[in-house]
């Protein structure tokens, strides 16, 4: 036989070694509706329990603990304006004091609402660099917060130069769908960098640092979409029960855990949100949890580093995050070129979560196959996946807004 046959037969042979061994990590993956003593989840009611076990888990071990809503936290509609976008929308601008004090920690909400919809529900998510990025629209609020430098950041400062350089060109989509659309810059909750949770809202609990489930970003940034969340509920013009919680990339991790841990968010959208979101770790493919530790430590609390090098023998992984959101509607999508985030194992986290919905009388996925390229399959757990890379394009908005037709109307 040739030498090149050889070689062709060692590769695939290989290749298949490879898969076997991902295979057999898989079947080693920690059950959902299996309790920790080892006794069977049969019911709704005895999930409830369990919801409880793993959400105490997953604080401890990976994302952090959280404080509850401030008590003194207060909200000011600094403007308004019933004519934005061409006469599509009611352009609202919130200020949250988290601790009612105007010179303390604080965040800006840019919502726009519907002007053809009487109380619509809407996609809250967080963003980079500040909400003026969103839009040329001038009358956005200039951020304030610690932006890294760059062109239109000067001293980690947002300058004017900065405004529509993150557009989301499928807002106004978004509203002739029905739907409002509200965002939050990130770095207003806490910035995006390792500062020894200093700034940002850590600055309101010293108490949570210095501990091995401390208070995190991650943590952190799910924890202000649920103040973003109090301020609607007591917004008579958005209907709070149909809140969809959306997050892209690290921000689709925090999207992901706000969704887990409140379940006052009716929807999750997840856009490539890959290790630390939905991903599977045990396949070991894509950014792996040292990385994660030591690129970007401040993301996840101290416990998690002793997993650093255990990315195939986790004797936990994400689709038990994922399966906190149910019974609620979650969609998930990935990109095909987005090999960091390791597509198949986004697609995977949602496989395995759906036990948990069949739980309730509901699909979670509706296969265990992987879809083909802008083939997506909806339950109550959506899936799409898209050519391109990783960013958020219309393809994956129209693909949520489905989503949410289906679950909200």
């Amino acid at each position: 036989m040739p030498v090149k046959n050889y070689l062709s037969l060692a590769i695939i042979a290989i290749a298949i070694t490879l898969s076997a061994h991902a295979q057999s990590n898989l079947s080693w993956l920690a059950d959902p509706l299996t309790m920790s003593d080892g006794s069977k989840v049969a019911t709704t009611k005895q999930w409830q329990k369990r919801r409880k076990e793993l959400l105490q888990f997953f604080t401890t071990e990976m994302y952090g603990q959280q404080p509850a809503r401030p008590a003194n936290m207060t909200f000011k509609v600094f403007e308004t304006n019933k004519n934005a976008l061409g006469g599509l929308a009611t352009r609202k601008q919130v200020t949250v004091y988290f601790n009612g004090k105007t010179d303390g920690p604080q965040m800006d909400i840019l919502i726009y609402l519907p002007n053809k919809v009487k109380k619509p529900g809407l996609i809250l998510q967080l963003g980079f660099n500040g909400n003026q990025t969103l839009s040329n629209d001038t009358a956005v609020r200039l951020s304030t917060s610690w932006v890294a430098n760059s062109k239109t950041a000067i001293n980690n400062k947002a300058n004017e130069a900065s405004r529509g350089k993150n557009p989301n060109r499928d807002v106004e989509m978004i509203l002739n769908r029905g739907y409002g659309f509200a965002t939050i810059y990130c770095g207003d909750i806490d910035p995006d960098f390792d500062d020894g949770f200093k700034n940002g809202v850590h600055a309101l609990y010293p108490e949570l640092q210095g501990r091995s489930d401390n208070f995190t970003t991650i943590g952190a940034w799910a924890w202000g979409l649920s103040r973003a969340l109090d301020y609607m509920q007591t917004d008579k013009d958005i209907d709070a029960k149909k809140v969809a919680v959306f997050g892209f990339s690290r921000l689709g991790k925090a999207a992901l855990w706000a969704g887990a841990t409140d379940e006052r968010f009716a929807m999750v959208l997840s856009n490539e949100s890959g290790a630390g979101g939905v991903r599977i770790f045990r396949r070991g493919k894509g950014e792996d949890i040292k990385h994660l530790c030591t690129s970007f430590p401040h993301w996840f609390d101290a416990n998690f580093r002793k997993y650093m090098g255990r990315d195939t023998v986790l004797p936990f992984d994400q689709h038990l995050v994922i399966s906190l959101i149910a019974p609620r509607p979650i969609a998930i999508g990935s990109a095909e070129g987005d090999l960091y985030s390791d597509p198949e194992g986004e697609f995977l986290g949602g496989v395995y979560a759906s036990p948990v919905y069949k739980l309730f009388g509901l699909e979670g996925l509706p296969t265990t196959k992987w879809p083909g390229v802008n083939e997506p399959v909806s339950g109550q757990i959506q899936y799409h996946i898209r050519p391109g890379n990783h960013n958020i394009l219309t393809y994956d908005w129209q693909q949520y807004l489905n989503f949410m037709d289906k679950h909200f109307k």
